[in-house]
């Protein structure tokens, strides 16, 4: 994802306004590092061109408009939007609390033995009902749920022995 944002930004392509005209070939260019670049490209263009027209206003003031639940909610209302991006949006670019749940944090918390076969939802009330919810909490524990996933939480081989979370992980490899 960092390529295809970097590339996007040295095409000059990190506006939606330009997104949305932007010819499709040169939208796909752009992002082919992501997966999927044809499918990510119809839907980001369709995204920014539905988002352009419903809120003129712009991204700022849209996002800071109302209350995570329902920005969440108009978010997943998006084509090729589902939780995981949403609640990143809502996190991150609009900067309310919404627990991000992505791959890392449902295998570190299926091998740490807090849950198992929960889905999305299931996963991000088991963290919002645990943690105090706070823009920045969430932040930090998302990042540090991405850094162990990364570092030793490893999908394959991981790295039980150093992991810091050794001593309670109930290692359900």
């Amino acid at each position: 994802m960092e390529k295809a944002l970097a590339a996007l930004n040295s095409a000059g392509l990190l506006d939606a306004g330009r997104i949305a005209v932007c010819p499709l070939p040169r939208l796909e260019r752009a992002i082919k590092s992501s997966g999927y670049f044809r499918q990510k490209a119809r839907r980001l263009k369709d995204f920014c061109r539905r988002a352009r027209r419903e809120h003129p206003e712009g991204f700022r003031r849209w996002f800071a408009a109302g209350g995570s639940a329902s920005l969440r909610a108009e978010l997943l209302s998006y084509k090729g939007v589902g939780p995981e991006t949403a609640d990143s949006m809502v996190l991150y670019a609009a900067g309310k609390a919404s627990f991000v749940i992505d791959a890392y944090t449902r295998r570190l918390g299926e091998r740490a033995g807090l849950a198992r076969g929960l889905g999305y939802d299931g996963w991000k009330a088991l963290f919002e009902g645990a943690l105090t919810p706070d823009v920045k909490v969430y932040n930090e524990y998302h990042a540090l749920l991405v850094k162990l996933g990364k570092d030793f939480c490893k999908k394959t081989k991981p790295l039980c022995g150093p992991c810091p979370l050794g001593k309670v992980c109930r290692k359900l490899v």
